[in-house]
């Protein structure tokens, strides 16, 4: 069953579709590069991205016959640790010390605990099983993030911080994997992207709503912070976008560089 040519093809698209989108932040870190800093990004979606691809290579590994989520999430494991990297270069010390945390708590802390545990407790095909049910989970959790900003589209009647590209891209990702999983009569790479088909499509549908609409400028100036996809993160692989804040002034009228708390990011999942 997992040499048949659809298994195979729907792998291959998947694969091409999920590198597409964990490379669109390149330009991003480009930018950060040539200006030798990472002021106005948040460093959170590249660090989930990179924690998504450890744990369905972890998942795969122990299944055996998953190579093609092998593949795509190996890659996602390198380039994340190379967004991350930089933007730790680039960082100013509080954020970089934020980054840092994270990293350790999620990357190793989270990750180090889950692989002993299922190490230790779990046996055989009911090892696969359990990463099987936390990679589901959290693939879930990074498709249903977005919520917010298609809240945040409805309330400004603005389509700026959701673009088309983005959300075509990671519905067209899900499809391909959804399709993977469900001819390899595996649920934990089936369920999660049904909900990641659902998600594009509404985001696509409110796009198309909302594209001509005139801006709710009194909504806009009650929203706190305004967060900025620049690009395309989650699948059976689950990746992370790249957000842009505007930097807030303070009392004195001197630029804040390290107050970019993103809490709508959306985060790429390529699985």
């Amino acid at each position: 069953m997992a040499n048949h040519p659809l298994i195979f093809a729907f792998g291959i698209l998947g694969n091409i579709i999920s590198f597409m989108v964990f490379i669109s932040p390149v330009p991003t870190f480009y930018e950060i590069v040539k200006k030798k800093s990472a002021e106005g990004f948040q460093s959170v979606p590249y660090v989930v991205a990179l924690f998504s691809s450890m744990l369905w290579v972890y998942y795969a590994m122990v299944k055996t016959n998953e190579t093609l989520i092998i593949t795509i999430n190996s890659f996602g494991c390198i380039v994340e640790t190379i967004y991350v990297a930089i933007y730790f270069a680039y960082a100013t010390k509080k954020t970089r010390m934020q980054t840092l945390r994270l990293v350790l708590l999620l990357n190793f802390g989270g990750f180090g605990l889950i692989f002993f545990l299922t190490q230790i407790l779990c046996k055989g095909a009911k090892r696969a099983e359990v990463i099987g049910w936390i990679c589901m989970a959290f693939s879930i959790s990074v498709f249903v993030a977005p919520l917010s900003i298609m809240g945040q589209v409805i309330r400004t009647k603005s389509v700026e911080f959701m673009p088309f590209n983005l959300s075509l891209t990671l519905t067209l990702s899900a499809v391909m994997w959804f399709l993977y999983g469900l001819l390899l009569r595996d649920i934990y790479v089936t369920v999660p992207n049904i909900a990641g088909m659902i998600l594009g499509v509404l985001q696509m549908v409110l796009y198309g709503i909302y594209r001509n609409a005139k801006p709710n400028e009194a909504q806009e100036k009650k929203l706190p912070t305004v967060v900025k996809l620049e690009e395309l993160p989650t699948k059976v692989n689950s990746e992370v976008y790249p957000v842009s804040l505007p930097s807030m002034g303070s009392e004195n009228g001197e630029a804040k560089d390290d107050g970019k708390n993103l809490e709508d990011a959306p985060i790429k999942s390529p699985v």
